[in-house]
Order: structure tokens, then sequence, then C-alpha cells
């Protein structure tokens, strides 16, 4: 293998794979990157056996060839090298980088060694918008689960409808779930629970501007826009109903500014206990009070004006769970909506007059004990 490429180009390129080299391994290969030098450019992989990247940039290639290379440490190299072309070539097992003055010799993995990547046929996929995507990620992907008693809630669920799409994620304490319209689509609806650190290398590697394939083989699920794909193993088994444990009949409304209950929440969050995180608010005609008693540690109170309906009702939460729904809303205002202090409390947000926003947060609520 022989080519020649920039020390931007180089760059770029292991800084889109590397991402995806598991920091530990016992499969020395995993920390490897991939090189296939073709007659198009060159393409560099990467992979953690779950999830898996790769792209392909521009090069004159001289001899066609592939080698598995350390990861980390040719990103290294590549970042303290000077603007100059850089020359690449391979001899058995190592791989030599030429730049200016600098030589390099590392010594590398045949590319039989490197695990094979799903073999995914993109053009019977989804067309998907970049920008939709990205919204749908960045606000349910943090709800997911992270404990390992329940895999499935590790996952985000995708539904991919004609004209639209959902991504749910709930930890059994929370919930997050967006729908937004997509374009009408040829191919049958489909769900796919998704691991949310596949959908984190999709934010980083496509640009909301991109439009992207998105195609299914097996338990696999690829993603592409021009050179860039992602690849990820799907987690199997069928995902609870959670149209179920979303309440249709709460009746108590109270609409805040966002930031304000933030600030407070916050606030009262510093003196809550560390075990449980739980506060304390009551809800009255035209305010809500926040109350923290932490009996080794001491108290707290504040209160916000905001409008509300609906009868008096004190009701527990952990401010972390309710820190984190916050952050995600998308408007100044936030409507939660309430039954009673042992069921769930839902909060939407309140979009411009003409806008409509198909977002909704749950929040199971703690028990207060006096």
């Amino acid at each position: 293998m022989n080519f020649q490429i920039t020390r931007q180009n180089l760059h770029s390129g292991l800084a889109a794979v590397s991402a995806s080299i598991p920091s530990k391994t016992t499969l020395p290969v995993l920390s490897n990157i991939l090189f296939e030098a073709k007659d198009d450019g060159v393409w560099m992989s990467g992979t953690d056996l779950d999830v898996a990247v790769r792209v392909k940039v521009p090069a004159e290639v001289k001899e066609p060839g592939n080698l598995t290379a350390p990861g980390k440490k040719l990103q290294e190299i590549t970042r303290e090298l000077p603007e100059q072309p850089v020359e690449i070539t391979t001899r058995g097992d190592q791989i030599e980088l030429e730049c200016g003055r600098s030589r390099f010799k590392l010594n590398g993995l045949p590319a039989d060694e490197f695990p094979s990547l799903p073999e995914i046929d993109f053009a019977d996929g989804w067309e998907v918008e970049g920008t939709a995507l990205h919204r749908l990620i960045r606000h349910t992907s943090f709800a997911v689960s992270t404990e390992e008693s329940r895999p499935i809630l590790n996952g985000v669920l995708w539904e991919l409808r004609d004209g639209a799409m959902t991504m749910v994620a709930t930890n059994g304490h929370r919930l997050a779930r967006m729908t937004l319209p997509a374009e009408a689509s040829e191919s049958p609806s489909a769900d796919f629970i998704v691991p949310p650190a596949a959908l984190s290398q999709v934010q980083r590697l496509f640009k909301e501007g991109d439009d992207l394939r998105v195609a299914k083989n097996g338990n696999h699920l690829g993603f592409r826009a021009e050179s860039t794909e992602v690849f990820t193993r799907l987690i199997e088994g069928s995902y609870p109903n959670y149209e179920q444990v979303i309440p249709k009949d709460n009746d108590r409304i109270a609409v805040v500014e966002k930031k304000s209950l933030e600030s407070a929440v916050r606030r009262m969050a510093v003196v809550a206990s560390d075990q449980t995180h739980r506060i304390r608010m009551t809800f009255e005609d035209d305010r809500v009070h926040l109350n923290v008693l932490t009996p080794d540690l001491g108290e707290g109170h504040d209160e916000l004006e905001l409008s509300y309906q609906g009868g008096e009702l004190e009701i527990g939460f952990n401010a972390n769970y309710l820190l984190e729904v916050l952050r995600y809303m998308p408007t100044e205002e936030v409507k939660l909506a309430f039954k009673a202090p042992e069921r769930a409390a839902t909060l939407e947000p309140v979009p411009a007059e003409g806008e409509t926003l198909d977002y909704l947060c749950l929040v199971m609520p703690l028990r207060l004990l006096d």
C-alpha cells in the first residue's frame, strides 16, 4: 500500500474513526484502524464490535492495499505533523509515515484480523433528514437507562412511519418522546432499538444539513451520508408499551418560565439528600412552593409565580430528573400537568403561536414522607 495525503485529510479521517476505538480491549486489533487504499481514495474504519465507523478521505493512491495500524498513536502523531503532504507506505505489517523531515514506523496487524463490517444495502433503506435526526437524538437520548438489569431500556426506540418518525427513551423513572414529520417513504414502517453510543456517533459525524440513508440488515443498522458510514448492532427484544404509561387525564395544569423553574430546582438540589435528591413542590393558585428538608444537612425554601389551575397539590420529585428534562425543553415556557401526588407528571413545551411541537417528557414522583 502506498498513498499520499494532505495532513488535514489524514487528521480529519483519523479523528472521525478513532472515537469508535475502545479505550480498553482484550483484542489488540480493535485498538487499530483499518486502512483500505483504493483507486478512488482511502477508507478508514474503526470498531468496538458494537458500533463501527467508516470514512473515505481523498488521497493520491499509488499502490492499493490494506493494513491495520494503531489508531490513537497515529492520531497523536498526525496532530503534531507540519502542514505538508504525508506519504504513507507499508512494508509487511509495518506502516511508515513521511512528512517533511519527520519519519515514523509503527507496527500494524494484517487486515484480515480486523472484524468484518456489516454488509448493508443502502439502496433499500429510508431517507432521513439530518436536522430532524439530530433533534430527535438530542431531545430523547438523555433519558435512556444505564442499568444493566433491563437491557431493552439501554436503547432508544426509533419508530419510522410513513410521514413521521418518533424517538422514545426511558429508564422507568423518566421518559422522553418526540415525533417529527418525515418524508413519505416507499420503505415499510419499522421499529429499531438503537444504542445511544451509536446515536452519539451519528450526531458527531453527520451534519444537520446532511441527507442520510438508513438501512437494516439482520441485526445491524447502517447510516450513510456522502463518504461517512456508521454501523451499529441493534438491541434485540420488544420495547415496553410506552403509550400505556403516558397519562391522558392529567387535569391540573401549571405553566411556568423554564429558566426560573430550573434555577429554583437547582438551588433546592444543593440541600437535597444525596440518596434521593427529593424536593417537595406545593402548587397553589399562581405560585409554587419548593421545599427541601434533609435532617443531617439542613433545609431550603423557595417560591415561584406561575399560572396554575386545579386545586392545591403537594408532590415530590427527584431534582436531577426534573433538571434533566427541563434542560432539553426547546421553549421558554413549560407546561406541567398532574393528576395526583402518586401519579406521573408530564412536561411539555409551550410553543409560539402557529408553531406545533410534538414533544413530551414524563417524570415519576417520589413518595413524600412526613
